[in-house]
Parts: C-alpha cells; structure tokens; sequence
C-alpha cells in the first residue's frame, strides 16, 4: 500500500517543491516531505496534480505506456463549430506529428471558480468550454491542438487522471489516498515455461 496525494495546482504556480526565482511553487501548498509529483502540469496551467514517495507508483502514472487517460477542461476562444470538434476527435496533424483520437465534448455543466488573476476577455468575443479526454501528452499538447482548429485556449484545467479526480477541490487543497502499489514481475514469473505462448505445429 502506498499514500498518494491529490493536488488541486492553482495558476502560476510551478510544478516543483523550490525555485530560484521567487515564484510560488507546491511547497506553498503541501507541506509532505519526500513526495514528488507523478508527472508535469504547465506553470499557467491548473487542477489536478498526484504526488507520491512511492517511485514504482510515479512510474506507473507518468509512464506513455500505461495510457492513463487524462481529462481537461478547456475553455477556449470562440464557439467552435461541429466540424472543428470532430477534426479534434479523429486527430489533428500538429508539427510533431498527428495526435491520437481524443474524446472532445462542450461543457454543460456550470463553468469552473474564476480564476485568480482572471481570464482576459473580450466582449466582441465569446469563450466556450469543453472537456478534452488524452491517453498522450506531448508537451502543451491541448493548447497546440485547440489553435490548430482556430480556438486558442485560455484556460485549462486538468480534471482527471486515470481513476483519480479533481472531485470537490479548491485551488491550493489537497487530500490523500491509500492506494494498491503497482506489482512487477518477477525474474521467476519471466522464465516460468507455463507463463509463455505453446508452440502450434
């Protein structure tokens, strides 16, 4: 069994426990010596963040392999239209390569808590929330793919990853989970004949 802790990262805040510079970092928010984060959220971008000491269990989240979905809501620049959803669905061509099929849909549901500081608007221009499911994460990659199809992303908010959720919690919060540890193999179990294919003749 391990202990994971579930972040909710506020805005600007970086994604590491010091910094040279001044800026807010997770020291600010979770005061738990020895854990590190299972993978990265931008600096400018918010919600949910896993920490843990357990190194197997980092492994397993950050890990491509694994394809943990992650789940973001966007809110975006513009109404984008049936069309624009779909090319993001089926994948769009970014310069360092197509992305995968996504699950893309508008938000019905009330818009998050503002931001602090808040998002700039333009009147002349209204803002549409979705929810963009990944099982990739290529760097910057749902703000890359929002302006491929002409609607820059102003806000983002990481909602979900893999089983865990950003559920009830406010920026800076957090709460803690015990989990099951990731099991490996064993040497044994890898040379155990009945564990491989039988040969057909």
């Amino acid at each position: 069994m391990s202990r994971i802790y579930l972040l909710h990262k506020p805005y600007h805040v970086l994604c590491q426990f010091t910094d040279d510079q001044g800026r807010s970092t997770l020291a600010d928010y979770l005061q738990v010596p020895d854990v590190y984060p299972a993978g990265r959220l931008d600096y400018d971008s918010e919600g949910l963040l896993l920490l843990t000491d357990d190194g197997a269990l980092i492994h397993h989240i950050s890990d491509p392999r694994h394809k943990l979905p992650k789940q973001y809501w966007v809110q975006v620049e513009g109404t984008p239209d049936d069309a624009a959803l779909e090319a993001l669905r089926q994948g769009v061509t970014l310069k360092d390569g197509p992305t995968r099929p996504t699950r893309v849909r508008r938000l019905t549901r009330p818009e998050p808590a503002p931001r602090v500081p808040p998002v700039r608007y333009r009147e002349s221009i209204p803002t549409t929330w979705l929810e963009i499911e990944l099982r990739e994460g290529r760097n910057r990659q749902v703000r890359r793919m929002t302006a491929h199809v002409g609607h820059p992303t102003l806000r983002l908010i990481r909602a979900a990853i893999g089983p865990w959720r950003l559920g009830d919690l406010q920026p800076g919060g957090w709460r803690s989970e015990t989990v099951n540890t990731p099991r490996k193999r064993s040497p044994r179990q890898d040379r155990n004949p009945r564990s491989k294919p039988r040969r057909t003749r």
